[in-house]
């Protein structure tokens, strides 16, 4: 056999060979016989024994060992330890004293190895793989199964304090680059990972990647950060088609194929993007209880997909009448990731979601989707409150990641945005008949000027950033059911296009847009688009390529730099902060080191959340370049759950953020203010002991108050000021308002109020004993919602919860725990349901049935304790509404 000139030189490593617990003296080097390259081992002990020879094939493996001390001190130059094994030899472990030259010995293995497998037929798809192997640990599958790099090991699954003290513990993970980075979020478990031959040569620095120290960590996800901001150089454009579709379906179940809305194209779609509304108008359904209409729906879409392909259902999620389905060609499931679903209910305190919005969002291949399914506000003038409730979607849709630590996803942060649903705006033209002439001489585009949605999008008032396609199609509302008539009830109906499809981001086509008229199930018609998106494929051999040169370019950047920060402001004082009033302060930090850094608010001490409840930092971390600059939004809102304790003075407007820079510092900001206490979350008890609005009650006293109803319990004695009140003064202007002026309101209890107006009436109450509150009937009628689930004991006490559930099959027994309740929470439960049998008399003028307010105010007034929240099922949701019905039902109960 033959020896290159240089194996004595860089292509070969002195060290020994371990085998059954003793050590052997070798020399490892390259070399070739019949024209191919191996490994030649020369034993020092038999030097006159012929040298073994392992060749380097498809089927060759070298394995290096993660040393313990590796985690140490990572400049140490500590030897390494090489597992090799051929297809005929079993496996032979080394140790080589001198790290550098092992891994530029290891460097040159790889490179014959990669020219062979280029130069030979596939053999395995992964027998090329190099690992670092993991030694005495458990969990070694689980960990490097996951990604390329065990980017998706453990470190999603932890906090972010446990990733900084898991510097005891080590995991194995393959030498690859991870999958490549989606931009603008953080990619979460990645289910499917494939491998290649194409591997990164060994470096100092990606065998540093492979621990899961803080350091490692941090390279990470600044790995990650770099080849998303260079995303275009090892992505290419492919197109595929998406059908999106929409249709109010009126509550009636499929009485027909769907194939004329569903399959309208030649060419069969890769996607299914279905969106229904009013699938159910039960009582039941408007409180999130199940639907048999969902499955009926369901069976009827699967059954009408284009028959020249085959399709699976991605995800499908429903809130009430919402319904949203996506379906994919079998052969591209293996390209869709990270699916998760969300909904927003925005019916009267989010409590109904009869209108709202549901949303799934996912990748395909490196593009992410967000497809929303919504129904906004009715009535032709509530064209406010339908921006509203888009406004509402857009603030509360966030989707949840897998990992705590990282930021959530709203809408806005996806590539591709396609929102759908009835939107319900209308024409601004009364006159039905106008409108219908118009249609008529097909003078659309006339007609179309009036569109509200159109106004308000120019206005910028909602989907100010969405485009939507030309539409060429007559309006698709509202109709006779079964027919092609316009409405001819009483009403009679100005026809619009309450059914509209629109989008958001680049590389997207619609092909086409129209509605469907042969479907006559309701009194609306389906909608559909479709969609050309070119979505971004990797190229893996170019990612690779790119990977490589970030690593080698950290490697120099991070041994000469440290990450530094510049901060604009570190103090910020937030003045009359009230209940349920946003407040917002900006400050903006600079990157001014000369590396890439990455920024996150951290949990103190002992802390579980870097901030308060009632304080949020938008965005909690990120990336900045050198000199990049970001600003941060300091939101403070005081809900209902943090509204108690500062009422009570047990918390305050005062909190330290810790802002953590990786390999840096830790910046400190101080947040103070003053709140300005509301009746809101007050109790009933101090309430009823307070004749005067509450700003104008000394913050001591306020204390004093709520000490004594904790000790005390009821507080039926007398208090300095005299007798206690029946009930709160707050629910008395409340009810007697409503009693007086909302008798006969249509949808009473069932349509939200106006964010500014509920703002005026909880200042009102506060300040004020007002002779007339300000707002509309229906804000006044969400106020009083919103007052009694703030409360910090409910009407019905938690201790009577369970006794209530119990009983609730028995009016006797019920009026028995009524009796049982602390004076003032009988007084007001009497008051209430005394106005609630009272409304029920003008149920023909206000909608307002004995169902939907038995179900809307037992969630409110026998709401279970706390620790009982998580395990409240459907069945005692069920037995606290027939607890009310018997109250509704009945007269004067005394």
């Amino acid at each position: 056999m033959e020896l290159p000139a240089a194996a004595w030189g860089l292509l070969s490593v002195t060290g020994t060979e371990v085998r059954a617990g003793r050590r052997e003296p070798c020399v490892l080097s390259l070399g070739r016989r019949s024209g191919r390259y191996g490994i030649v081992i020369h034993s020092q002990e038999k030097e006159n024994s012929d040298p073994d020879y392992i060749p380097i094939n498809s089927r060759f493996k070298c394995v290096q060992e993660a040393e313990e001390t590796l985690l140490i001190d990572i400049a140490t130059n500590t030897g390494c330890k090489v597992r090799i094994q051929g297809d005929e030899t079993a496996e032979r472990l080394f140790e080589i004293p001198d790290e550098e030259r092992c891994l530029g010995f290891l460097s040159e293995v790889q490179s014959i190895q990669e020219a062979h497998l280029k130069a030979s037929v596939p053999e395995r798809k992964d027998s090329a793989s190099w690992h670092q192997v993991e030694k005495n640990l458990p969990g070694l599958s689980q960990a490097s199964s996951s990604g390329a790099l065990g980017f998706e090991d453990d470190f999603n699954t932890l906090s972010l304090e446990e990733k900084r003290n898991m510097q005891n513990h080590q995991m194995g993970s393959r030498r690859e680059p991870p999958p490549p980075p989606v931009p603008q979020n953080r990619q979460f478990y990645r289910e499917r990972e494939g491998t290649s031959r194409d591997q990164p040569k060994v470096t100092n620095t990606m065998r540093k990647m492979f621990l899961p120290s803080t350091q490692s960590g941090q390279r990470e996800g600044l790995i990650k950060h770099v080849l998303a901001k260079r995303e275009k150089a090892y992505v290419n454009l492919h197109n595929f088609r998406f059908f999106v579709g929409t249709w109010n379906v009126n509550g009636q179940s499929p009485d027909s194929g769907l194939e004329p809305w569903l399959v309208c194209d030649t060419e069969p779609p890769d996607f299914y993007c279905i969106g229904f509304q009013e699938l159910d108008l039960s009582t039941e359904a408007f409180f999130y209880f199940d639907s048999a209409k969902e499955q009926e729906w369901l069976v009827a879409v699967e059954k009408s997909l284009h028959p020249q392909a085959k399709y699976k259902k991605v995800q499908m999620v429903r809130l009430v009448g919402m319904m949203l389905l996506i379906f994919a060609k079998k052969d591209q499931l293996s390209n869709i990731r990270e699916i998760m679903t969300e909904s927003v209910g925005t019916g009267i305190m989010g409590k109904m979601g009869n209108k709202g919005g549901v949303a799934v969002r996912f990748v395909f291949h490196n593009t992410t989707f967000c497809i929303v399914n919504s129904h906004l506000a009715a009535h032709v003038e509530d064209f406010e409150r339908r921006n509203q409730d888009y406004k509402d979607i857009c603030a509360r849709m966030s989707f949840v990641t897998p990992d705590d630590s990282l930021p959530q996803l709203n809408i806005m942060k996806h590539d591709v945005v396609i929102w759908l649903g009835d939107l319900n705006y209308r024409l601004c033209l009364p006159d039905a008949s106008e409108v219908k002439s118009l249609i008529t001489k097909n003078d659309l585009q006339k007609l179309l000027t009036y569109d509200q949605l159109n106004i308000q999008r120019t206005q910028k008032k909602a989907f100010a950033d969405f485009t939507e396609g030309e539409i060429k199609f007559i309006p698709t509302y509202k109709y006779d059911s079964k027919t092609d008539r316009w409405d001819s009830s009483g009403k009679c109906r100005v026809p619009a296009w309450c059914d509209r499809i629109l989008w958001r981001g680049g590389n997207i086509n619609q092909l086409r847009y129209c509605s469907h008229m042969d479907l006559k199930t309701s009194d609306h018609k389906p909608v559909s688009a479709l969609f050309r998106i070119g979505v971004k494929v990797v190229d893996e051999q170019r990612y690779r390529k790119l990977f490589e040169d970030i690593v080698r370019i950290m490697d120099r950047m991070e041994n000469d730099f440290l990450p530094s920060l510049e901060l604009s402001r570190r103090e910020f004082e937030f003045e009359n902060v009230k209940f349920r009033q946003l407040q917002k302060q900006k400050f903006q930090i600079t990157n001014n080191g000369q590396v890439t850094c990455h920024f996150s608010f951290i949990p103190k001490l002992n802390d579980s959340h870097y901030c308060k409840p009632w304080l949020r930092a938008e965005p909690c971390e990120g990336y900045l370049e050198p000199d990049e600059s970001t600003d941060i939004s300091l939101d403070v809102y005081v809900s209902k759950d943090s509204v108690t304790l500062l009422n009570s003075g047990e918390d305050k407007i005062e909190d330290i953020l810790v802002l953590h820079l990786d390999r840096g510092k830790d910046y400190f900001l101080t947040i103070s203010g003053t709140y300005l206490p509301s009746c809101f979350g007050t109790s009933l008890e101090a309430l009823c002991r307070m004749r005067r609005p509450i700003r104008e009650v000394p913050v001591t006293k306020l204390i004093d108050l709520e000490k004594s109803v904790l000790q005390m319990g009821s507080l039926d004695s007398e208090e300095g000021s005299g007798m206690p009140l029946q009930v709160p003064k707050e629910i008395w202007l409340l009810v007697d308002h409503l009693f007086k002026h909302a008798c006969h309101q249509e949808d009473l209890f069932q349509t939200p109020g106006m964010q500014e107006e509920l703002e005026q009436i909880i200042d009102c109450l506060d300040t004020s004993i007002p002779e007339t509150i300000p707002g509309s009937n229906h804000s006044v009628a969400e106020a009083l919602l919103i007052f009694l689930e703030a409360l910090p004991e409910p009407v019905i006490c938690y201790e009577l919860y369970q006794r209530c559930l119990d009983w609730s099959h028995n009016s006797r027994l019920c009026r028995q725990v009524i009796f049982q309740l602390p004076r003032c929470h009988r007084s007001v439960f009497r008051y209430l349901m005394s106005f609630l049998r009272e409304l029920l008399r003008y149920s023909e003028d206000n909608n307002v049935s004995v169902a939907m307010i038995a179900a809307l105010f037992s969630s409110l007034l026998l709401r279970p304790p706390p620790n009982l929240m998580a395990k409240q099922t459907q069945q005692d949701r069920q037995r606290a509404i027939n607890f009310l019905y018997s109250f509704l039902l009945a007269g004067d109960e005394e």
